[in-house]
C-alpha cells in the first residue's frame, strides 16, 4: 500500500471517528450507560489477563493493549490531534508507524461503535442507567452486534500487535520517534507522540510477541464464542463478577 493511500485511509478513519463520537449526532456518547459499559469491560479484561499484567516479560505490552488499545480511557484527543494536525502528522511520522496508527484508529472506531450498540441494548427503554453484570452484559452482547463484527474487532487487535512487533525491528524508527518528540510537542501532538512511544517501548521490552498475541487472541475469541452461545460462564468457571472502579 502506497503512502498516499495510507494517508487517505487515515483521513477517512479520522473523519468517521469524529462523526461516531459526536454527542449531537448520537447522545449515547454522553450517556452514563456507555461509561458503565467501558468501565465494566475494563474490569473484566483486568481479570482475564491478570497473569499477563503480572508477568515481567508481558507487563508493559499488556498495559498498552488493555488501556491504550482496548480500554476505557478517553481517547478523544486522537480525534482532535488528527483533525488539527493531519498534514504535520503525515510529514513527520515514519511510514511504518503511519499504517499502524491507521489500524489502531480503525480498531478504536469499531470498538466505539460496538460499545455504543451495546450501551443502547443495555439501556433499552429505561430512563436510568442499568446495573451491569455478566448475565446482562452477555444478553446485550448477543443482541447488539454480530459474531463477524466481534471477530473483526479481535482480528484488528491482533493486526496492530503484529505491526507493532514488526515496526520495533525496523532500524532507526525508534530514533526517528525520539527526534520527533520536540517537534510533536510544539505542534500539539504530544499525546499522540507518547502513545506511539509507549507502544514502541512495550513491544521492545517484550521481545517476541507470538505467545502474547496468541494468549490474547485465543482467550478473546473463546469468550466471544461463549457469549454468542449463551454459555452461563462465558469468561470461565469461577470467574469473579467484575467490579469496576467507582
Amino acid at each position: 500500500m502506497s503512502r498516499n493511500v495510507t494517508v487517505e485511509r487515515l483521513q477517512a478513519v479520522a473523519d468517521n471517528l469524529r462523526a461516531a463520537r459526536d454527542p449531537i449526532a448520537d447522545p449515547t456518547n454522553e450517556s452514563p450507560t456507555l461509561r458503565r459499559v467501558r468501565a465494566w469491560q475494563a474490569a473484566r479484561l483486568a481479570i482475564t489477563f491478570a497473569d499477563l499484567r503480572d508477568s515481567a516479560q508481558y507487563r508493559q505490552a499488556a498495559e498498552f493493549f488493555l488501556t491504550d488499545l482496548y480500554g476505557e480511557q478517553d481517547v478523544s484527543w486522537r480525534d482532535r490531534d488528527l483533525a488539527r494536525m493531519m498534514p504535520t502528522l503525515v510529514r513527520w511520522l515514519p511510514e511504518a508507524m503511519l499504517g499502524t496508527v491507521c489500524d489502531a484508529l480503525e480498531l478504536d472506531l469499531l470498538s466505539h461503535r460496538l460499545d455504543l450498540h451495546l450501551a443502547r441494548a443495555l439501556q433499552g427503554k429505561s430512563s436510568r442507567a442499568p446495573a451491569i453484570d455478566i448475565a446482562a452484559y452477555a444478553a446485550a452482547y448477543r443482541t447488539s452486534c454480530t459474531a463477524d463484527e466481534r471477530a473483526q474487532q479481535i482480528d484488528l487487535l491482533m493486526r496492530v500487535g503484529r505491526e507493532l512487533e514488526h515496526v520495533v525491528r525496523v532500524p532507526l524508527v525508534y530514533g526517528v520517534l525520539r527526534i520527533a518528540r520536540g517537534p510533536a510537542s510544539r505542534a500539539g501532538l504530544g499525546n499522540l507522540q507518547t502513545f506511539l512511544e509507549r507502544g514502541f517501548a512495550a513491544f521492545r521490552a517484550m521481545g517476541k510477541a507470538d505467545e502474547f498475541l496468541r494468549i490474547i487472541g485465543s482467550r478473546e475469541r473463546l469468550a466471544s464464542r461463549k457469549l454468542f452461545a449463551a454459555d452461563p460462564a462465558p469468561f470461565g468457571a469461577g470467574f469473579d463478577e467484575p467490579q469496576p472502579a467507582a
